[in-house]
Protein backbone atom coordinates (compact mmCIF):
# COMPACT_ATOMS: atom_id res chain seq x y z
CA UNK A 1 0.00 0.00 0.00
CA UNK A 2 1.42 3.37 -1.03
CA UNK A 3 1.90 5.87 1.78
CA UNK A 4 0.09 9.17 1.53
CA UNK A 5 2.62 11.94 0.96
CA UNK A 6 2.50 14.92 3.27
CA UNK A 7 2.79 18.28 1.52
CA UNK A 8 6.29 19.75 1.52
CA UNK A 9 6.93 23.19 3.14
CA UNK A 10 7.13 24.67 -0.37
CA UNK A 11 3.71 23.26 -1.30
CA UNK A 12 2.27 24.57 1.97
CA UNK A 13 3.71 28.04 1.28
CA UNK A 14 2.21 27.98 -2.21
CA UNK A 15 -1.15 27.08 -0.69
CA UNK A 16 -0.91 29.97 1.80
CA UNK A 17 0.14 32.32 -1.01
CA UNK A 18 -2.82 31.14 -3.07
CA UNK A 19 -5.17 31.80 -0.14
CA UNK A 20 -3.81 35.34 0.25
CA UNK A 21 -4.09 36.14 -3.47
CA UNK A 22 -7.58 34.65 -3.75
CA UNK A 23 -8.96 36.63 -0.80
CA UNK A 24 -7.10 39.75 -1.92
CA UNK A 25 -8.86 39.43 -5.29
CA UNK A 26 -12.23 38.94 -3.54
CA UNK A 27 -11.51 42.01 -1.39
CA UNK A 28 -10.74 44.14 -4.46
CA UNK A 29 -13.77 43.18 -6.55
CA UNK A 30 -16.37 43.25 -3.75
CA UNK A 31 -18.45 46.35 -3.12
CA UNK A 32 -21.15 46.60 -0.47
CA UNK A 33 -19.83 44.63 2.49
CA UNK A 34 -20.02 41.01 3.59
CA UNK A 35 -23.36 39.96 2.12
CA UNK A 36 -22.35 41.20 -1.32
CA UNK A 37 -19.16 39.18 -0.93
CA UNK A 38 -21.05 35.86 -0.63
CA UNK A 39 -21.58 35.70 -4.39
CA UNK A 40 -17.86 36.30 -5.03
CA UNK A 41 -16.88 33.79 -2.35
CA UNK A 42 -19.00 31.13 -4.03
CA UNK A 43 -17.65 31.91 -7.49
CA UNK A 44 -14.00 31.80 -6.37
CA UNK A 45 -14.02 29.07 -3.71
CA UNK A 46 -16.71 26.68 -5.01
CA UNK A 47 -16.69 27.11 -8.79
CA UNK A 48 -13.13 28.22 -9.64
CA UNK A 49 -10.84 26.82 -6.92
CA UNK A 50 -13.14 23.95 -5.85
CA UNK A 51 -11.76 24.23 -2.30
CA UNK A 52 -15.20 23.71 -0.73
CA UNK A 53 -18.70 22.54 -1.69
CA UNK A 54 -21.88 24.63 -1.69
CA UNK A 55 -23.17 22.96 1.48
CA UNK A 56 -19.90 23.71 3.27
CA UNK A 57 -20.03 27.35 2.16
CA UNK A 58 -23.54 27.68 3.59
CA UNK A 59 -22.31 26.26 6.92
CA UNK A 60 -19.30 28.59 6.94
CA UNK A 61 -21.52 31.62 6.28
CA UNK A 62 -23.90 30.52 9.06
CA UNK A 63 -20.94 30.27 11.48
CA UNK A 64 -19.46 33.58 10.28
CA UNK A 65 -22.84 35.33 10.63
CA UNK A 66 -23.47 33.99 14.16
CA UNK A 67 -20.05 34.99 15.53
CA UNK A 68 -18.94 38.55 16.39
CA UNK A 69 -17.30 40.56 13.63
CA UNK A 70 -17.88 41.21 9.92
CA UNK A 71 -19.03 38.18 7.92
CA UNK A 72 -16.34 38.64 5.24
CA UNK A 73 -13.46 38.60 7.74
CA UNK A 74 -14.92 35.69 9.73
CA UNK A 75 -15.43 33.63 6.56
CA UNK A 76 -11.91 34.41 5.29
CA UNK A 77 -10.36 33.48 8.65
CA UNK A 78 -12.37 30.24 8.89
CA UNK A 79 -11.64 29.08 5.34
CA UNK A 80 -8.00 30.17 5.60
CA UNK A 81 -7.51 28.14 8.78
CA UNK A 82 -9.25 25.12 7.29
CA UNK A 83 -7.04 25.17 4.19
CA UNK A 84 -3.74 26.52 5.51
CA UNK A 85 -3.70 26.42 9.31
CA UNK A 86 -2.70 29.47 11.35
CA UNK A 87 -0.79 31.23 8.55
CA UNK A 88 -3.58 30.44 6.10
CA UNK A 89 -6.07 32.13 8.43
CA UNK A 90 -3.76 35.10 8.98
CA UNK A 91 -3.03 35.71 5.29
CA UNK A 92 -6.61 35.09 4.15
CA UNK A 93 -7.85 37.67 6.67
CA UNK A 94 -5.11 40.09 5.68
CA UNK A 95 -5.87 39.52 1.99
CA UNK A 96 -9.57 40.31 2.32
CA UNK A 97 -8.97 43.39 4.52
CA UNK A 98 -6.03 45.04 2.71
CA UNK A 99 -7.87 46.32 -0.42
CA UNK A 100 -10.50 48.13 1.69
CA UNK A 101 -7.87 49.44 4.09
CA UNK A 102 -5.73 50.88 1.29
CA UNK A 103 -8.69 52.30 -0.63
CA UNK A 104 -10.33 53.88 2.43
CA UNK A 105 -7.03 55.40 3.52
CA UNK A 106 -6.57 56.99 0.08
CA UNK A 107 -10.18 58.22 -0.02
CA UNK A 108 -9.90 59.66 3.51
CA UNK A 109 -7.04 61.89 2.35
CA UNK A 110 -9.23 63.56 -0.28
CA UNK A 111 -12.76 62.72 0.94
CA UNK A 112 -14.27 66.22 0.84
CA UNK A 113 -12.85 66.98 -2.62
CA UNK A 114 -13.74 63.45 -3.78
CA UNK A 115 -17.44 63.72 -2.84
CA UNK A 116 -17.85 67.13 -4.49
CA UNK A 117 -17.78 65.52 -7.93
CA UNK A 118 -21.35 64.89 -9.13
CA UNK A 119 -20.22 61.91 -11.17
CA UNK A 120 -18.91 60.20 -7.99
CA UNK A 121 -22.28 60.66 -6.27
CA UNK A 122 -24.07 59.13 -9.26
CA UNK A 123 -21.56 56.27 -9.29
CA UNK A 124 -22.40 55.47 -5.65
CA UNK A 125 -26.12 55.32 -6.50
CA UNK A 126 -25.32 52.79 -9.23
CA UNK A 127 -23.10 50.77 -6.88
CA UNK A 128 -25.95 50.52 -4.34
CA UNK A 129 -28.23 49.00 -6.99
CA UNK A 130 -25.53 46.53 -8.09
CA UNK A 131 -24.84 45.52 -4.48
CA UNK A 132 -28.55 44.80 -3.91
CA UNK A 133 -28.57 42.50 -6.93
CA UNK A 134 -25.38 40.74 -5.76
CA UNK A 135 -26.91 40.09 -2.32
CA UNK A 136 -30.13 38.79 -3.90
CA UNK A 137 -28.14 36.53 -6.25
CA UNK A 138 -26.08 35.12 -3.38
CA UNK A 139 -29.19 34.49 -1.26
CA UNK A 140 -31.04 32.83 -4.16
CA UNK A 141 -28.01 30.65 -4.92
CA UNK A 142 -27.76 29.50 -1.32
CA UNK A 143 -31.50 28.89 -1.11
CA UNK A 144 -31.38 26.60 -4.16
CA UNK A 145 -28.59 24.52 -2.60
CA UNK A 146 -30.16 24.16 0.85
CA UNK A 147 -32.00 21.02 1.92
CA UNK A 148 -35.74 21.57 1.55
CA UNK A 149 -37.30 19.94 4.61
CA UNK A 150 -40.62 21.04 6.14
CA UNK A 151 -38.72 22.69 9.00
CA UNK A 152 -36.40 24.69 6.70
CA UNK A 153 -39.32 25.89 4.56
CA UNK A 154 -41.44 26.80 7.61
CA UNK A 155 -38.59 28.66 9.33
CA UNK A 156 -37.64 30.52 6.14
CA UNK A 157 -41.27 31.58 5.54
CA UNK A 158 -41.74 32.64 9.17
CA UNK A 159 -38.56 34.77 9.30
CA UNK A 160 -39.30 36.30 5.88
CA UNK A 161 -42.85 37.18 6.94
CA UNK A 162 -41.72 38.67 10.26
CA UNK A 163 -39.07 40.78 8.54
CA UNK A 164 -41.68 42.25 6.17
CA UNK A 165 -44.21 42.90 8.99
CA UNK A 166 -41.61 44.55 11.24
CA UNK A 167 -40.38 46.66 8.33
CA UNK A 168 -43.91 47.80 7.38
CA UNK A 169 -44.76 48.80 10.97
CA UNK A 170 -41.25 50.26 11.59
CA UNK A 171 -40.59 47.90 14.51
CA UNK A 172 -36.93 47.89 15.49
CA UNK A 173 -35.84 44.24 15.67
CA UNK A 174 -32.18 43.30 15.42
CA UNK A 175 -31.15 40.59 12.93
CA UNK A 176 -29.21 38.87 15.73
CA UNK A 177 -32.55 37.88 17.30
CA UNK A 178 -33.64 36.16 14.07
CA UNK A 179 -30.40 34.16 14.13
CA UNK A 180 -30.65 33.27 17.83
CA UNK A 181 -34.35 32.34 17.60
CA UNK A 182 -33.73 30.21 14.50
CA UNK A 183 -30.77 28.49 16.20
CA UNK A 184 -32.89 27.76 19.29
CA UNK A 185 -35.78 26.38 17.23
CA UNK A 186 -33.36 24.24 15.20
CA UNK A 187 -31.80 22.88 18.39
CA UNK A 188 -35.22 22.04 19.91
CA UNK A 189 -36.65 20.41 16.76
CA UNK A 190 -33.60 18.29 15.96
CA UNK A 191 -33.09 17.33 19.64
CA UNK A 192 -36.67 16.07 19.77
CA UNK A 193 -36.15 14.26 16.45
CA UNK A 194 -32.94 12.61 17.71
CA UNK A 195 -34.65 11.68 21.01
CA UNK A 196 -37.54 10.09 19.11
CA UNK A 197 -35.17 7.92 17.07
CA UNK A 198 -33.46 6.55 20.21
CA UNK A 199 -36.74 5.32 21.70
Amino acid sequence: MEEEKTPSPIQKNLSVKSLFLTFFKIGIITFGGGYAMISNLREELVENKKWIEDEELIQIIAIAESTPGPIAINAATFIGYKKGGFFGALLSTLGVVLPSLILLYLISLFFDQFMQFQIIQYAFVGIKVAVSILIFRAGYSMLKKMKKTWFHCLLFSLVFLLMIIFDIFSIDFSSIFYILASALLGFIVFSLKAGGKKQ
